[in-house]
């Protein structure tokens, strides 16, 4: 997931777009830019805000958060919810595949069972345990045909969790639970790795062009059941990893659409487009943090853990590098989410504390001083802003600890792929929140092998506040429960928070109606130029 963020504004370079007449018809074709390459297009396998938001246009859930940021029915046209809440009847409304094919229950059966059987290797299939058996089948104590999802006839899915889960409409919003065409996914495994007839969707929008590492281009769905809606014809999406490059095709005319969520600003520009009244800020429920590989040595001490992250200079970077009114972050969990998080956990930038615990990790360790640990790799993917962070972090590690760090960078695929594979001593991640609650950014790392945990650490106490919360029906006592997870999460210091993010852009402004949540993810389905 992604960091955040020319002189004279926009210069109306918007070519003809949006100059029209009366009489012109306003061209409904955006240009944005993506930045990168997904992860991957298949919604079981996805797990980065770059896949995400492209997922989002052309794929369709049980439930859409609208406008207003609630769950709505979409792919169902009627839920009903049982009186114990644990288990939930979606009537499916008519609805087509981009290729013509019936939408059915047994899409969703399918996409499900796909994502939590472990031979898949989803990421995110533990945004899947709140249904019955997910869970064990996830960890190979049971088989996927067990978990607790049912195609009762074609229109009609039944789905039964573990507890009554007061957000779980909001989840089936979230990609993980989309369906899949499952006549085309049971003859070829590999469906979803190019753009083709073999590629379909049920979103508003289709994909007609994937050029990977180049280009991916969307059309307006006609099959969409509420196509008359969609405004949009067609979205282009460049994957230009070069912020200077994106900022001057939107200034020239080539981009609609400059910065986040999708792609990014250049950050030492941000001031200069704020002074010139163009900038768009948003905060968001996103953190970006450093994670630490705990069993790589010497981070699997946590007081050398905690030495590096109070060390840190939180205010200097939001207000000199990223300078996108980011929030220094002293917590995992957002501010509006956790009020008390606006203060959170420690103090910016201790270092009389960050020495006091190097030296308890030296101590630890058998070392004299801190000359005497080898030297740490920070880890990050290619970009310029991450640069700028991990070279301000490298500079405040040696200068306040006498710690010698190297940096290292790779591409978005390869490092991403590192992370999860436990390559790496410290890496730069960034958590945007999948739905509204707390459990979201600390049910992470339940579990040392979980999907997006990297860390390799885990805490039985701190796992187990996180399984009694998922069964308390007070949602004070669930809250405070929640609270005690994170108050553990940060004593022992599995990563280093180091801001809240904002969302930051520039765009059209005859551009109307692109819904950015409060969580930061975008929709075009409301889109339009006028």
């Amino acid at each position: 997931m992604f960091l955040a963020a020319c002189s004279g504004g926009k210069d109306n370079a918007d070519g003809d777009k949006g100059k029209t007449d009366s009489k012109k018809k306003v061209s409904q074709e955006l240009r944005l830019n993506i930045k990168t390459e997904p992860f991957s297009l298949h919604p079981g396998l996805a797990n980065d805000s770059t896949s995400g938001g492209v997922i989002r246009q052309i794929y369709e859930g049980l439930t859409r958060i609208d406008k207003d940021g609630k769950p709505q029915p979409a792919a169902a046209e009627d839920i009903k919810v049982s009186d114990d809440l644990k288990t939930y009847t979606f009537k499916l409304r008519d609805a087509k595949w981009s290729n013509g094919d019936p939408v059915i229950a047994e899409d969703f059966v399918y996409a499900w069972q796909w994502a939590v059987d472990p031979a898949n290797q989803s990421q995110y299939a533990y945004q899947l345990y709140y249904v019955k058996n997910g869970q064990a089948i996830n960890e190979g104590k049971a088989k996927p045909e067990t978990l607790g999802v049912k195609a009762l006839d074609d229109k009609t899915l039944e789905v039964t969790l573990e507890n009554p889960t007061p957000y779980f409409l909001e989840l089936t919003a979230f990609y993980t639970y989309s369906p899949v065409n499952s006549k085309i996914a049971k003859a070829n495994k590999d469906w979803y790795k190019d753009a083709g007839d073999q590629y379909t969707s049920n979103g508003p929008f289709k994909m007609v062009q994937w050029e990977h590492s180049s280009k991916i281009v969307l059309e307006k769905n006609e099959n969409y059941w509420d196509a008359d809606t969609v405004k949009l014809t067609k979205i282009s999406m460049d994957m230009i990893n070069d912020n200077n490059t994106e900022l001057n095709m939107f200034k020239n005319g080539e981009l609609d659409w400059a910065g986040m969520p999708l792609g990014q600003l250049p950050q030492d520009l941000l001031p200069q487009l704020k002074k010139d009244g163009s900038l768009h800020t948003q905060p968001i429920a996103g953190v970006y943090w450093y994670k630490f590989n705990t069993e790589k040595p010497p981070l699997n001490n946590v007081n050398i853990r905690k030495a590096l992250a109070y060390a840190i200079n939180r205010k200097a970077i939001v207000e000199n590098v990223t300078q996108g009114g980011q929030i220094p972050a002293m917590a995992a969990v957002p501010p509006s989410m956790i009020k008390e998080n606006e203060q959170g956990y420690f103090k910016d930038n201790d270092a009389a504390k960050a020495k006091e615990f190097l030296a308890a990790g030296l101590k630890d360790l058998g070392l004299s001083d801190a000359s005497k640990l080898p030297t740490i790799t920070l880890s990050y993917n290619t970009d310029e802003g991450h640069q700028k962070i991990a070279q301000a972090i490298q500079d405040m590690w040696k200068k306040e600890l006498g710690i010698n760090v190297k940096l290292e960078n790779e591409e978005w695929k390869v490092y991403i792929s590192k992370l999860h594979n436990g390559d790496y001593q410290v890496g730069r991640m960034g958590w945007l929140g999948d739905f509204n609650d707390p459990i979201n950014f600390l049910e992470l790392f339940r579990d040392k092998k979980g999907g997006n945990n990297d860390t390799n650490w885990e805490n039985p106490k701190f796992k187990q506040l996180l399984i009694d919360s998922q069964t308390e029906s007070d949602p004070a006592k669930r809250l405070q429960m929640l609270k005690d997870a994170e108050a553990i999460f940060m004593d022992e210091m599995p990563v280093a928070p180091i801001y809240f993010y904002t969302n930051t852009w520039v765009q059209d402004e005859n551009l109307k109606d692109v819904v950015i949540s409060g969580l930061g993810d975008v929709q075009f389905k409301w889109a339009h130029f006028e």
